[in-house]
């Protein structure tokens, strides 16, 4: 029997038959649902992207949790233990990954779905932020969120600069310790400049220019307790050139947050404002966070 024979299985599957329309009927139903069900899964993320809130304690990280949480502020006490919350970009911010995106595609929803992990600031209790730091997963960025009015003062400038100076310093032992040439994946930061509708707040510039110089001073000051130490006056190369792994251009001179970028970590300050008599005003932090979805 050949192909073109009227019993052969060939002219059966293009013959009018009603076992043949239903057939290819199930199969033009069937095969889009099932190709969309594989590409779907495929796309779909494990696990969602993670920011991590951390900063001095009372600058605003639990206020700005809530009202990304609830949508509205609430009264906030100290934290004790790091809280994670399953977040969503507000309305009017487009991911980064999603502007050719129609807002209808369950791709563009997802996107804009994150983890908010927020991290004691209390400096006994700073270990939640550094053990996140050790091992970051899926972390798209890291918000350090500042006191704006607290930062005008010495004592509140030198405790938000001591902690950035170790949060950025574990960011660079991150990339410096790399073992492959690429090196790890880029974890931005942004300073977030709270309280801004306060009298006594800094402006956001200045709020950059009084962390980089109280970095600097931080630097120094750990340089110097190095060097009375003794480190390095008994030939141990090994722990000399570990010790001296200083934030920066080699630790000398004066800090920038631009030094951070050959280490892989761009530093952003934008101003912002969580409480206040006219309502919030955390557009600008907003925006960060999109562009790194």
């Amino acid at each position: 029997m050949t192909w073109y024979d009227k019993d052969s299985w060939l002219t059966q599957a293009f013959a009018p038959n009603l076992s043949t329309i239903a057939f290819t009927l199930v199969l033009v139903i069937v095969l889009p649902i099932l190709l969309h069900q594989f590409v779907y899964k495929r796309q779909t993320p494990t696990t969602l992207p993670t920011f991590l809130l951390i900063g001095p304690s009372g600058a605003g990280k639990t206020t700005l949790l809530t009202l990304t949480e609830r949508n509205t502020v609430a009264q906030t006490h100290t934290s004790t233990a790091p809280l994670t919350i399953q977040a969503l970009l507000p309305e009017g911010f487009i991911p980064s990954s999603s502007h050719y995106r129609s807002p209808g595609d369950p791709a563009y929803e997802r996107s804009r779905r994150f983890l908010l992990h927020d991290t004691p600031g209390h400096g006994k209790l700073r270990h939640f932020a550094a053990s996140q730091l050790m091992k970051p997963t899926n972390v798209r960025g890291i918000i350090f969120v500042v006191d704006a009015s607290s930062v005008a003062e010495e004592a509140g400038l030198n405790e938000a600069a001591e902690y950035l100076h170790d949060v950025l310093l574990a960011l660079q032992k991150r990339y410096t310790g790399a073992k492959t040439s690429r090196g790890p994946k880029e974890i931005p930061v942004l300073i977030a400049a709270n309280k801004l509708a306060l009298f006594t707040a800094l402006p956001p510039h200045l709020v950059k220019i009084a962390l980089e110089k109280a970095i600097s001073e931080v630097r120094k000051s750990k340089a110097k307790g190095l060097k009375d130490s003794g480190v390095g006056m008994r030939g141990d190369d090994d722990g000399l050139e570990e010790e001296r792994e200083w934030l920066g251009e080699g630790g000398e001179g004066s800090f920038e947050f631009g030094q951070m970028e050959e280490v892989g970590t761009s530093v952003t300050v934008k101003g912002g404002n969580v409480l206040g008599g006219d309502g919030s005003d955390v557009k600008s932090w907003w925006e960060w966070v999109a562009e790194q979805l």
